[in-house]
Order: C-alpha cells, then sequence, then structure tokens
C-alpha cells in the first residue's frame, strides 16, 4: 500500500473501532484515536485500563527532541477518543524548555493512575517525573521530579506483584545502553534501585517489559542494538536478574512490548525484522521463551510502524497502541483466544 492510499483509508478510521477486512485472526478493530492534533509528530504512546475507560498517552511537538514536544492525553468515552490535551512539558522557565519523552501510564490496585515521563535534552541526559489523577485521566497534579538515579519505568508499563510492590523496568543511556529496574513498596512515592543484570555493559540494552509467570518468576525482555532482542529473568521479586541473554527473535534497535494474559501465556508486540520499522508483529508464547507467530499488524516497506504498548483488560481483550508513520496513534483490539499460531523456525516469521 503506497502512501497516498494508506492515508486516505486511514481517515475514515477515527470515532468508533472498525472491524477490519482480509486481516489475521484475532484482530478484531482498529482505529486512530486522533485524526488531527496541534502537533504534526508523535510517538511512544501508552495505555491503560481504569475505572471509566482507556487512557492512552504519547509525546507530540514539531518532531523527537524539539523543546516543543510534550506529553498528550486521550480518554475513550461513549465509543469515542476525547480529543489530545496537553497535560506535561519540559518548561524550565520562562526561557528555558527541554523537551518531553516516553510517557508511561499504570494503575495500581489502590491510589491514583500515574503517568511517568522523562524531561531532558536528550535520553543520556534526562530524569524522571511524575504526575497523577485522581478522576481517570480527567485533571492532572503538577508534576514532580523522581529522586536522583530513579528514572522511572523508561518506555514500558511496571508491574503490581501479589504483595503491592511496583517493578519498574528501566534504563540509562549516558553510560552505554544498561538496563536496570526499580521498586517501590509504596505505591510509587520511594523506590529503590536494583543492581543491573550481568552483561548490562556488553550487551547494549534498554526498555525492558516485564512478565511475570505463575509461579511468581519475573521476565523481562526488551531492546538491543544486537539485531535480537534481549531477556532476563528474577526469581526474588525483581531484587535481582539473571545476565543478560539474546532471544532468538530479531530486534531492529526498535522499542517491544509484552503482557502476561489472564489464561497464562503472554503475548509480544514488536517489529520482527532486523533493520528498519515497517513491519510489526505480535507473538505468543506459553513459557516467555519459545514463541509462536500470532498476527502481522502493519507491512508496508514505506512506512514506520513502532513502539507499542499493550495490555488486557477486564473483559479479556488485548489492547495495542503504537505509532503510525510519526503522525498518528494507532489502537488496535484483539482477541487472544482467537489468534492462530505457527511456528517461528530458525527466527523467521512464516
Amino acid at each position: 500500500m503506497n502512501r497516498f492510499v494508506g492515508a486516505a483509508l486511514a481517515s475514515t478510521m477515527f470515532a468508533a473501532p472498525i472491524a477490519l477486512l482480509a486481516q489475521p485472526p484475532g484482530v478484531v478493530s482498529s482505529e486512530f484515536i486522533f485524526e488531527s492534533a496541534p502537533f504534526p509528530a508523535c510517538h511512544a504512546s501508552t495505555l491503560v485500563e481504569t475505572d471509566r475507560g482507556l487512557v492512552a498517552a504519547w509525546f507530540g511537538g514539531t518532531a523527537e527532541r524539539n523543546p516543543d514536544v510534550g506529553i498528550w492525553v486521550s480518554r475513550r468515552e461513549g465509543g469515542q477518543w476525547t480529543p489530545p490535551v496537553e497535560i506535561a512539558n519540559g518548561v524550565q522557565s520562562p526561557t528555558q524548555r527541554y523537551p518531553t519523552w516516553n510517557p508511561v501510564l499504570f494503575q495500581p490496585r489502590s491510589g491514583p493512575l500515574l503517568l511517568f515521563y522523562k524531561v531532558g535534552p536528550s535520553p543520556g541526559t534526562w530524569w524522571g517525573m511524575v504526575t497523577e489523577s485522581g478522576d481517570s485521566g480527567r485533571t492532572w497534579s503538577p508534576s514532580r521530579r523522581l529522586p536522583e538515579g530513579v528514572i522511572g519505568p523508561v518506555k514500558n508499563k511496571p508491574v503490581q506483584l501479589a504483595d503491592g510492590t511496583l517493578v519498574s523496568g528501566s534504563s540509562t543511556e549516558h553510560d552505554g545502553w544498561r538496563v536496570h529496574f526499580e521498586r517501590s513498596s509504596d505505591n510509587g512515592a520511594t523506590w529503590t534501585v536494583t543492581p543491573q543484570p550481568g552483561n548490562a555493559g556488553r550487551i547494549p540494552a534498554i526498555q525492558p517489559s516485564i512478565l511475570v509467570h505463575r509461579n511468581g518468576t519475573l521476565q523481562a525482555i526488551g531492546r538491543t542494538r544486537a539485531k535480537r532482542l534481549f531477556e532476563t529473568w528474577s526469581s526474588d521479586q525483581g531484587r535481582t536478574w539473571t545476565p543478560l541473554e539474546l532471544t532468538d527473535l530479531p530486534n531492529p534497535n526498535s522499542g517491544a512490548d509484552a503482557v502476561a494474559l489472564r489464561d497464562g501465556r503472554f503475548l509480544l508486540v514488536y517489529n520482527h525484522t532486523t533493520s528498519g520499522r515497517s513491519r510489526l508483529n505480535v507473538a505468543v508464547s506459553n513459557d516467555g521463551r519459545a514463541w509462536l507467530a500470532a498476527a502481522v499488524l502493519e507491512d508496508d516497506p514505506g512506512g514506520e510502524f513502532s513502539y507499542p504498548a499493550v495490555i488486557q483488560t477486564r473483559d479479556g481483550l488485548v489492547h495495542v497502541t503504537y505509532t503510525w508513520r510519526r503522525e498518528r496513534i494507532r489502537h488496535v483490539v484483539i482477541d487472544p483466544a482467537a489468534l492462530e499460531l505457527r511456528p517461528i523456525e530458525g527466527g523467521r516469521w512464516p
């Protein structure tokens, strides 16, 4: 599909979910969160379910790294997404403003909705911020800076363990790409930074997504510069992690996200290629190690489809948001029980 045909089709897909034709089994609907917005470019969406419905956020502005880039939020109400509203930016003074980066929404089991994000000139110099909403994303508290050395969830949502502990996947880029994790026992009021996993300097990796296995084991999987996704494991609630290892799944130096499904399986959204971001894929695993091909959400050599966020809602459906050509945010709904799974042999998508 060329860019102009794609844009024409996209213009019909904004208000309510639209059933997709000739799409893989299990893909229920697709829509854009907004048709027009006060910014020309956007990236790095995040998604959460609240008691009042879905809330999405992303960063938007002239272009990534520009000082005018802020954090924008939209809520899904009455079958439609509300117009985007900027709820945070990097203004430091009347004469200084930095770009914002990578928002992450998370709703703990109790307490307000949390929105983490980063502020700073670059990923190597940014710092973590957080704001809260007590009304499911309608209004937000003044943002506060996270403690020195705490980045917050760097791209993907934290997980909340059975005892209430939050475990956040994070990473830094000022001394090479290095993964670490942050834990909180008080709903994010205070944080403890864990030691880096082994190989954190030898395998350049960032942006972990955390999966909780039924036996309590934690698995993190994420982005590298080594052309494959990495994984690391924790058997002590995220306090320590095994050395990073490369999986068999390719990675083109692009963000991925994953979620533990309530049926015990795991679902991963990522670019199944070693270069470019023109194909966006869904894979499913029973154990977090052997992955099966499930669906292709996008496949257009002329486009960029990247930085997915994925959650499972109370009704059992899976919701994915992702960057569509750096112009819009697309929202796709998946029925995980209806996916048709095929082996990925030798790292090749079937």
